[in-house]
């Protein structure tokens, strides 16, 4: 695997590591939303949901857009490319540990 590639699946893991940052993304799954609303959803304040909220932009999982009528107004939306890597990931590491152990179970038949 590219160091890039492992260094962007670090930072995706790194993110999702913290119970309040994964139910932000399951809120944003369902549409974009303010920091206000994350906030409150969660039960966080606005300096920790700020927080949460860098992070997940500096591992890619979201961005952030300003409507046109207000560019005070920050809207977070999910971002897919870093999910679809990890999950790429998971499916290539499930493939390898898959062969390996199917190896193990065809030597250990045929030395008995």
């Amino acid at each position: 695997m590219a160091r890039t590639k492992a260094s962007e699946i670090d930072r995706t893991l790194a993110a999702l590591a913290d119970p309040a940052r994964r139910r932000a993304v399951d809120l944003l799954r369902a549409s974009p939303r303010r920091a206000g609303e994350l906030a409150e959803a969660l039960g966080v304040s606005a300096p920790a949901m700020s927080r949460h909220l860098a992070v997940l932009k500096q591992s890619g999982l979201v961005e952030e857009s300003h409507p046109e009528f207000d560019a005070r107004v920050r809207i977070y939306s999910l971002r897919s490319a870093p999910m679809t890597r990890l999950r790429d990931w998971l499916n290539e590491t499930e493939q390898m540990w898959s062969e390996q152990l199917g190896a193990l179970r065809a030597h250990l038949e045929k030395t008995r």
